[in-house]
């Protein structure tokens, strides 16, 4: 039996994680579950996984979580409370459910004590994929995504030599702009671009999906976990939402992961590995598709996959500053202060101004104080 820890496991990635569990009976225990804030549903979930330990990250919460949770129940909070949970000898694997860079420290902890890693989260790739990476490959851990995208390359690849890798073609549902004039762009309502046509996720990655910037950070994971160069990655925009990306061998075969569109498909896949089981995933019938449609995106309609491809190939500090602007901008947009439209220039803005760490090698350190400066100079820019 796997011993579990899921860090966010009250947001949409956390509760399919616990779902998937509860329909494989006995081949998982729940150790450990953590949350930001709702400390109702993290209760309830601890209850009914029967959890060991559970972890909120506001200290002043703790108090309601022992109202809630039985007595043996053991409650933590804050970075040091993952840092806990990702370190405990009877925990085998960690579903990174958490969003943000708040995993950042955890994900390491996590990787130095060679856990089992089934990683859901895009920050940490983003802004620290070269750190996390040369962690894993000293530490020999993978990491196995759970993003439907890199889940659908890693299960194309699965038996395969990495020197027979050429290129990765990630694909796109487009989004809800996809058929959108850019013209119309200063006048879209937040109801409207949060209106997906394939996915219900959380309303920044909605928005990061409406501006394509979704698929710019999948770039840059990518590129760090298939150590892959990023002229090699390729984005499609694919409406049908069927296939969920692709990879071409060195002799011109390629490879494509299809699949129904249901987060629970990649996560079954992450926390059964190398092995294969029966779900109740809804099965495709491909006579009633009938077509798969695959164009290019427009990167004039979308600015913020180049952003991101611009960031990646300047490297070190840039992808941190990127992702980090992206979700203040987004922020701001969906506290009504800042126009859609406005999102990628700003973004812009703000990568134009920053300067980079210097030459030595990267730490966790320098990934914090660019994210800090970034995030400040995003709120400064949008203010003015």
């Amino acid at each position: 039996m796997k011993r579990i820890a899921i860090l966010g496991s009250t947001g949409s990635i956390g509760i399919n994680t616990l779902d998937v569990i509860s329909r494989l009976k006995g081949r998982f225990e729940v150790i450990g579950l953590s949350a930001s804030a709702n400390v109702g549903l993290l209760a309830r979930q601890a209850i009914s996984s029967s959890a060991r330990v559970v972890s909120v990250m506001d200290s002043r919460l703790e108090k309601d979580l022992k109202i809630l949770v039985p007595g043996g129940v053991e409650i933590t909070s804050g970075e040091d409370g993952l840092l806990d949970m990702v370190s405990r000898p009877d925990v085998d694997l960690v579903v990174f459910a958490i969003s943000g860079n708040v995993c950042l420290r955890p994900l390491m902890k996590a990787i130095e004590e060679k856990k089992e890693i089934a990683l859901a989260n895009k920050e940490a790739l983003v802004s620290a994929g070269e750190i996390i990476m040369a962690s894993s490959r000293k530490n020999n851990v993978r990491i196995i995504p759970i993003d439907s995208e890199h889940s659908a390359i890693f299960q194309c690849m699965e038996g395969r030599l990495r020197k027979s890798l050429k290129k990765i073609y990630l694909t796109s549902s487009g989004g809800p702009l996809l058929n959108v004039a850019k013209k119309e762009f200063k006048n879209l309502t937040k109801e409207l671009v949060l209106n997906h046509p394939r996915w219900k996720m959380g309303r920044k990655i909605t928005v990061d999906s409406a501006t394509l910037m979704n698929k710019g950070l999948e770039v840059i994971e990518a590129r760090h976990l298939f150590d892959i160069d990023e002229s090699s990655i390729e984005v499609l925009t694919h409406p049908e939402a069927v296939v969920h990306s692709m990879v071409e061998l060195l002799d011109g075969s390629i490879i494509a992961q299809l699949a129904a569109a249901d987060m629970r498909l990649p996560i079954q896949f992450a926390l059964t590995y190398p092995e294969r089981v029966e779900s109740d995933v809804k099965r495709l019938d491909l006579a009633k598709i009938k077509q798969l449609n695959f164009q290019k995106p427009d990167l004039e309609r979308f600015p913020s996959l180049s952003l991101a491809r611009q960031a990646l190939k300047t490297g070190r500090t840039y992808p941190t500053v990127l992702n980090a602007a992206d979700e203040e901008a987004v922020g701001l947009f969906l506290h009504d202060e800042l126009p859609f439209f406005r999102i990628p220039s700003i973004v812009e803005d703000v990568l134009a101004r920053h300067k980079g760490a210097g030459a030595s090698p990267l730490t966790i350190d320098d990934v914090f104080e660019a994210d800090s400066w970034a995030r400040m100079e995003t709120r400064k820019l949008c203010c003015h």
